[in-house]
């Protein structure tokens, strides 16, 4: 039971996550991707495709981006995406912005 605990706590704070995008009508369900994702975020569906295979759908909130998945699919159909949660956009525009483009602005007017 305490070990459920943990990896639920280190799930919420890892400093990295991942976004998987399965391209599912090319998936033939071989599931090799299922056991190379160490955090069970890959699962087998319960429809079929196009070609009437069962295809693997994504849990990206569990996702780490370690792609492991996508170097494993003998098709190549599985894309991984890496995000930062934790890193915020910062602001690198001058606080007098208006007053340089104001001075740009009727400088170029002369």
């Amino acid at each position: 039971m305490e070990e459920k605990n943990t990896n639920l706590k280190a799930t919420k704070e890892r400093a990295v996550k991942g976004k998987v995008e399965i391209d599912i009508q090319r998936c033939k369900g071989c599931e090799l991707c299922t056991d190379a994702c160490k955090e069970q975020a890959l699962k087998l569906s319960e429809t079929i495709n196009i070609k009437g295979y069962r295809y693997i759908i994504a849990n990206n909130d569990v996702c780490t981006g370690c792609i492991n998945c996508a170097l494993v699919c003998p098709d190549a159909v599985i894309t991984v995406y890496r995000t930062h949660p934790k890193k915020k956009p910062v602001d690198i525009t001058p606080e007098n912005i208006k007053e340089q483009i104001q001075t740009l602005v009727t400088s170029s007017k002369q």
